[in-house]
């Protein structure tokens, strides 16, 4: 039986600590599906098109194990979770806010299916202090973001702000 695993995630854009996570979780399961939400009420800077692009390009460059997916979705997580026949969705945290916050999500999850598992990755501390909102602001003002994303992430910022202007 083929475990499948779901890292949900706006990933706007997607950082080092996302793709280690992405790294590391293609670990324990056989198949994981990256998949990226709309999430407009977040008002994303990459349109849901251009996130999904992003992360396939970078998914070839990582040391990851079994396949790996990427897929946009619009629907309730456990739902899209049953849809692609996923038993396992993987997050991510950095913080104990990040705890509070996925501990609530993942009660409320296990109310709706039972069947349907969260782990938990702890993020390397080299990592621990980005963040997605944190990497836009420093780009949109000129700094220096290539410590947090890749070379190609570094360059579609630029562009996206170089159009804004």
């Amino acid at each position: 039986m083929t475990r499948i695993g779901l890292y949900p995630g706006t990933f706007d854009p997607v950082h080092n600590g996302h793709l280690d996570i992405i790294q590391r979780a293609s670990k324990v399961v056989d198949k994981l599906i990256v998949a990226v939400a709309i999430n407009e009420p977040k008002g994303p800077l990459f349109s849901l098109e251009e996130r999904v692009a992003i992360i396939s390009e970078e998914v070839p460059h990582l040391a990851t194990h079994g396949e790996v997916q990427v897929q946009p979705f619009d629907s309730m997580l456990v739902k899209y979770a049953r849809q692609v026949g996923a038993s396992v969705v993987v997050k991510g945290l950095r913080a104990v806010s990040d705890y509070e916050y996925e501990f609530q999500m993942t009660a409320m999850n296990q109310q709706l299916d039972r069947d349907l598992e969260t782990i938990f990755l702890m993020t390397d501390p080299l990592y621990q202090a980005i963040a997605s909102r944190l990497v836009k602001e420093i780009a949109q003002m000129g700094g220096d973001v290539s410590p947090f994303v890749t070379p190609r992430i570094e360059r579609r910022l630029h562009e996206k702000f170089a159009h804004a202007e």
